[in-house]
């Protein structure tokens, strides 16, 4: 006697189900290790004419990774970029995993080609022990931390102005209830200077671009999403820490007023282990006038 027709149908579902689970997985493991380059131009009546072409390497959530022996498929991308400074917008570590000295081996090859600035995420502020140790290794590796403060890039005699802001975790814990006010009052704390000069800010969380935009940052890099770690295709991130399903802010240039911001998807992975349809990537920005 034949199968009836309703367990024949099952059968089939269940097999498109696991060919496509299947499908995803080996994408996603082949997604993982490709690492590509994500170019951005960003326009500003506010930049000095000396930082006309300016470029910035941006890696992002780090998490342990390594890319090729040593993280060399990383380090040489950042080389092809030819940046003028390179910036680490936190989560470099991983707290589940804290193995410092794979942050503090990529730092060290890192500074030899360029200047190089760093900004805590979430992942630092959970383990604090190994964050000091993190610390010490870029202290030694030359690499400037900016942990709500500001700092002057000089070229040809003209600035623009660096800000470094610490992840809200380090405040508030994991509550994202007072994150708002948090980012807010660390602006307000931190030397801006007038809203004619450039500002380029550091700041691990996307989701509070608000207060960026409030406080007439010109450029913000960001991170934390890891661009929704699914990402689907013509929809965007499938989910973001602090934001949600379909998070608004995952991947890729928003633009509020006259306020910039650029969402990197990161390097690494960190309770998920797999990317799909979503590459590692660096990204490189050019500062244009």
């Amino acid at each position: 006697m034949k199968n009836p027709w309703y367990k024949r149908k099952a059968s089939l579902l269940l097999l498109m189900f696991t060919v496509t689970a299947i499908a995803f997985i080996i994408g996603g493991m082949i997604c993982n290790k490709d690492l590509r380059l994500s170019k951005y131009t960003v326009t500003s009546q506010d930049l000095p004419h000396s930082f006309q072409g300016f470029r910035i390497a941006q890696v992002s959530d780090l998490h342990n990774r390594t890319l090729g022996k040593d993280n060399k498929k990383l380090l040489s991308m950042l080389r092809e970029c030819k940046p003028d400074i390179i910036v680490m917008t936190g989560d470099i570590i991983d707290s589940r995993t804290p193995k410092v000295s794979i942050a503090t081996d990529f730092a060290q090859e890192a500074a030899k080609i360029a200047p190089c600035y760093y900004v805590p995420g979430n992942h630092e502020a959970r383990v604090p022990e190994d964050f000091e140790a993190l610390l010490a290794g870029l202290g030694s590796a030359g690499i400037k931390v900016l942990r709500n403060e500001s700092t002057k890039l000089e070229k040809d005699g003209e600035y623009i102005t660096l800000l470094g802001a610490d992840d809200p975790w380090f405040a508030n814990g994991n509550t994202s209830r007072y994150d708002t006010q948090y980012m807010r009052d660390t602006l307000d704390s931190i030397a801006l200077g007038n809203e004619d000069e450039f500002t380029l800010l550091l700041s691990h969380r996307p989701e509070l671009f608000e207060a960026y935009a409030q406080h007439h940052i010109d450029l913000t890099l960001s991170g934390h999403v890891h661009g929704g770690q699914i990402r689907l295709p013509f929809v965007g991130g499938l989910y973001g820490p602090n934001q949600g399903l379909l998070p608004t802010y995952d991947k890729g240039l928003y633009t509020k007023d006259n306020s910039n911001m650029i969402v990197s998807s990161g390097v690494g992975n960190s309770l998920f282990p797999l990317r799909i349809f979503n590459p590692p990537e660096v990204v490189l920005v050019e500062l244009q006038k």
